[in-house]
C-alpha cells in the first residue's frame, strides 16, 4: 500500500510507496486467456511477429508481443500479456478498469532484436512496459488513464539516450477504439498506452491535469499527442523552461 498520500495542485492524489515487501511468489500465465488477448491485439492491431517470454515470472508472467510496423501502422506496437491475469485493487467506483494490459509504440528504425536489447538504449521501453505491467501486483495499487510513473524520486532518465523519466497512462490514440477493452466471460481487460514524458511534462501534469498536459502538447505539431504516442527519444520538451538562450 502507499507509504502516503498527497494531492497534487490539480486535486489528484499522488501516492509514494515504500520498498515492496511481498516474498517472490512464481507465476506461470494463463494460456487460455493469452490465447484470447492475442487474438484481440492481431483482430485490431496486425499479428504479433513474435513474443519475447519471460523465463522466470514474479506475481504475474509478463510477455511482450511485438507487431512489426507496415505501411499502414508506420509504427512498431508491442503490447503486453499477464498483467491482467490478476485484478489491480482499484477505489470504489472503478471495478470496470480492475484488469489492463499495456502498450508502447516505436518507430519503424528501432531495433527490435535480443541482441540489440543488450544495450539499455534500445530496451528500456520493454524493461519499462514490463515494470509497470508489474508495478501494481507489487504494491496492490492500479493504474490507469492519466496516471503517471517516474522512475524514482527524483526520478532519472531511462537510458542515456533521453531524458524522459516517466510514464504517462492513456488510451492509444494510434489504436482504433475498438482495441482499449476485450470482454471476457469472466472480466474486461483495457488496453492503455504509455507515453514516455520529461520530468517538467509530469510536473505540469501535477499542476495541471492530464487534459492541461495534452492541451500543452497541442500547442506544436512536433508535440502532438499523436505524435508523442510514438517515442521519438529527441522530441521537443513541451514544458522546458525558457532562458536567455531559449529552451533548456
Amino acid at each position: 500500500m502507499p507509504e502516503s498520500d498527497e494531492t497534487s495542485p490539480s486535486g489528484q492524489p499522488i501516492h509514494r510507496h515504500a520498498a515492496r515487501q511481498k516474498p517472490f511468489n512464481p507465476a506461470y500465465g494463463d494460456a487460455d486467456k493469452i490465447r484470447q488477448i492475442e487474438a484481440h491485439i492481431e483482430a485490431h492491431l496486425g499479428k504479433p511477429e513474435t513474443v519475447f517470454h519471460e523465463i522466470v515470472s514474479d506475481l504475474v508472467h509478463i510477455d511482450v508481443h511485438f507487431i512489426r510496423a507496415t505501411p499502414k501502422r508506420n509504427f512498431h506496437t508491442l503490447v503486453t500479456t499477464g498483467m491482467s491475469d490478476l485484478p489491480m485493487k482499484v477505489p470504489a467506483g472503478a471495478e470496470e478498469r480492475r484488469y489492463a494490459e499495456l502498450m508502447i509504440s516505436l518507430p519503424p528504425q528501432w531495433p527490435i532484436e535480443q541482441e540489440a536489447f543488450k544495450d539499455e538504449r534500445n530496451y528500456w521501453p520493454v524493461r519499462w512496459l514490463k515494470t509497470i505491467a508489474r508495478f501494481p501486483h507489487e504494491y496492490d495499487t492500479w493504474i490507469g488513464p492519466g496516471h503517471t510513473i517516474p522512475t524514482g524520486d527524483p526520478p532519472r532518465p531511462y537510458a542515456a539516450n533521453t531524458r524522459f523519466c516517466c510514464m504517462m497512462v492513456v488510451p492509444s490514440l494510434m489504436s482504433p477504439k475498438a482495441f482499449w477493452k476485450l470482454d471476457l466471460p469472466d472480466r474486461v481487460v483495457n488496453f492503455y498506452a504509455l507515453w514516455p514524458i520529461y520530468r517538467e511534462e509530469m510536473e505540469y501534469k501535477l499542476q495541471h491535469a492530464m487534459t492541461g498536459l495534452l492541451d500543452k502538447l497541442e500547442e506544436s505539431p512536433a508535440t502532438n499527442p499523436r505524435a508523442v504516442e510514438v517515442v521519438d527519444v529527441d522530441r521537443p520538451n513541451a514544458c522546458a523552461k525558457k532562458g536567455w538562450f531559449g529552451r533548456r
